[in-house]
């Protein structure tokens, strides 16, 4: 198939807008998400100090339970809105969600059952970001580039969480927590409207050649699947749910994972720092060293699995193992240094974010017809994995004590163990 070369040119080009403008949506997805790990203090001054550790565990938790639950819905608006009205939707919710925040948090108001609520809408309208982005990937980019731009667009997320650290935390000192949140809607309201105005569904909507029509045309294989095809909701949740190894073994692997990921950086490593008793330095700095190595290690492994190790799986089980070292560093080592602590978090988002790869691993053992859904199946696991750990965590850890945090440690350690072992039997897509 022969494709015009100046509509290929401008559909190249056109693409960098559409993921540009849901990149930026994400770096605010994931600023939410982990804005109140660092940030308890300030959080806990907002209402006059009558906020328990575990009503901060459930605050960290709202979100997480409320993207986990809309884990399949979006996959399905998804698919059958088309990315473009799906996203802007629920960004526009985000912002709703951002005032309300700021409305419970406002002196007078002080409402803490009210912030949990607008943290919770605030996940279901984030819930619904990631997954148009998933599906932008698979309909605008080439299938060897999607591990690459799923890593670049974890780097900008994790840019999010950077400022989602140390500056949050200044923004909420400086600020107070009710005018963060009102900065916050306002902005999300402008995103909400870049999406309107710019993402397109599919490039055919531009009039430019499917992306499918471009790689046949530059290796000169036949298409063998259709970008535009459509697959009935029912029929792509059969067949993702009832696929055995393909999709069971990724999921629980990515409970596990994630879930631990956000068990630190979400909710435990602000308290575990500042209230243990165990360390006695500085922690600013420290708090945004997983943001660090995530946007670095997201990247890197997106190019490792396109262009190093051609192989996804290979990077998932490596980034496991390593994840899981550094964990058992954390449990069985206190050593009370910043640079030290600066370097095992560092470690620990760097392996931690190659987890990014087991989308384009799910993503090629299904249709594109179905990439929404099949994205959103397998992301249903990782923050159903980050609420109930987040949630649990805080049942165990109290009174912010060190053995209390040495137990949830443990605990991790046996899950990370189990998760090496799903990492293994995860299963790839044989090479063409």
């Amino acid at each position: 198939m022969t494709v015009d070369p100046d509509k290929k040119k401008r559909m190249m080009t056109y693409r960098w807008i559409v993921f540009a403008v849901l990149a930026l949506a994400y770096f605010f997805v994931y600023f939410h998400r982990v804005s109140g790990g660092a940030a308890n203090e300030e959080i806990i001054a907002a209402f006059d100090g009558t906020v328990s550790a575990s009503q901060l565990g459930l605050l960290a938790s709202a979100y997480l339970y409320a993207y986990t639950i809309m884990q399949i819905p979006s996959g399905i608006l998804t698919d059958t809105l088309g990315p473009k009205k799906a996203s802007t939707i629920f960004v526009f919710l985000i912002a709703i969600g951002s005032f309300l925040g700021a409305y419970a948090a406002t002196p007078g108001v002080q409402n803490f059952t009210l912030l949990v609520v607008a943290k919770f809408i605030i996940g279901v309208g984030a819930a619904v970001v990631y997954i148009p982005i998933m599906k932008v990937l698979a309909m605008w980019f080439r299938k060897s580039e999607f591990a690459t731009m799923s890593g670049v667009l974890l780097l900008i997320g994790n840019v999010g969480a950077l400022a989602a650290s140390t500056p949050m935390v200044m923004m909420f000192q400086s600020m107070g927590v009710d005018m963060t949140y009102v900065v916050l809607a306002v902005i999300t309201i402008v995103i909400a409207v870049l999406c309107w105005l710019f993402i397109a569904d599919h490039p055919t909507n531009k009039g430019f050649p499917a992306i499918e029509e471009v790689e046949s045309d530059e290796t000169g294989k036949p298409i063998t699947e259709s970008s535009s095809e459509k697959l009935s909701v029912f029929t792509a949740l059969k067949e993702i749910f009832t696929s055995g190894r393909k999709f069971w073994p990724m999921a629980i692997w990515f409970f596990f994972m994630y879930g631990t990921i956000m068990l630190w950086q979400a909710s435990l490593m602000g308290p575990y720092y500042k209230s243990s008793g165990i360390f006695t330095f500085d922690t600013s700095l420290v708090f945004m060293m997983p943001a660090v190595g995530f946007a670095i290690g997201c990247f890197l492994a997106g190019i490792l699995a396109d262009r190093v190790f051609h192989s996804k799986k290979k990077v998932l089980v490596i980034g496991t193992i390593v994840y899981t070292v550094v964990w058992a560093v954390i449990a069985f080592t206190q050593i009370d240094s910043a640079p030290v602590q600066m370097a095992i978090n560092i470690a620990f988002g760097f392996f931690g974010g190659w987890f990014v790869v087991s989308y384009g691993q799910i993503k090629e053992l299904y249709p594109l017809a179905v990439a929404g859904t099949s994205s959103a199946a397998i992301n249903l696991f990782p923050f159903l994995g980050g609420a109930v750990l987040t949630t649990v965590a805080g049942f165990i850890v109290t009174d912010n004590l060190a053995d209390q945090f040495q137990t949830v440690w443990y605990a991790v350690l046996v899950m990370m163990v189990i998760a090496c072992a799903c990492a293994f039997m995860t299963v790839e897509k044989a090479k063409d």
